[in-house]
């Protein structure tokens, strides 16, 4: 009796020293000892509601979290060398964002995925690059607007497996004869690299524009300017 009394006070320490890692039970039966482990509750799911209007918008990487977002006025990397957006985040609309995702899945085929640049982009910042460079080539008048403005734009490019850009031949923003599709002094890779982005944007209904290689924009919808402004989200 005094062995097993004793091995019943050594299984209670032992688990009472555990206490912090994990919560046993010392159960006691004719004949048996046993040590069972009490499962903690599970927690229950938080379910966050989204701060933007989803019967308009999409946050693109909710879509598609391989697709990478490098979005330059989140930044001073960009040709005004000011921060326009508070914080770096991808909207678009419903159509064009299924269809980005679609063109990105058949580039993974390949070993590729897309890079965004920019995508939608709120009217007053479309205001604030006009009132910076006023030069209808490159950026729309705000009493025009932008399919930016639309949520049906996107300036992007193409990396490799590794994350690394295609040479396109000019960086993102380039106001120069050198980005425009048609500029053809260029070396076979770089017309390669600039085909492969227009194929598969054309193959999902997106057309370029003459002087951007990283512009296209959805054509087979149309939307109303809008100046929806994002939150930040910490």
């Amino acid at each position: 009796m005094k062995s097993v009394f004793f091995l019943i006070t050594a299984i209670f320490f032992f688990a009472c020293r555990n206490t912090n890692e994990e919560e046993t039970q010392v159960v006691i039966v004719p004949d048996t000892i046993e040590i069972r482990k009490i499962e903690p509750p599970k927690p229950k799911p938080v379910t966050i509601a989204p701060d933007y209007d989803t019967t308009q918008w999409v946050e693109l990487i909710l879509l598609d979290s391989s697709i990478i977002l490098d979005l330059k006025y989140a930044t001073n990397d960009n040709f005004v060398k000011e921060q326009l957006y508070d914080c770096g985040r991808c909207f678009l609309r419903h159509e064009a964002a299924r269809q980005i995702v679609k063109a990105n899945k058949k580039l993974m085929d390949k070993g590729y995925r897309f890079k965004m640049l920019d995508c939608y982009r709120p009217l007053p910042i479309q205001q604030w690059l006009w009132d910076k460079f006023q030069n209808a080539s490159y950026v729309t008048p705000p009493s025009k607007g932008s399919m930016h403005n639309r949520g049906l734009a996107v300036d992007l490019t193409i990396v490799d497996k590794d994350g690394k850009e295609l040479d396109m031949g000019t960086p993102f923003d380039f106001f120069g004869r050198e980005a425009h599709h048609t500029y053809t002094d260029l070396s076979d890779t770089i017309i390669d690299n600039r085909l492969l982005l227009k194929n598969m944007m054309e193959a999902v209904g997106f057309r370029p524009i003459r002087t951007e290689w990283w512009h296209y924009s959805y054509s087979k919808k149309m939307y109303a300017l809008s100046d929806m402004e994002w939150k930040c989200i910490e």
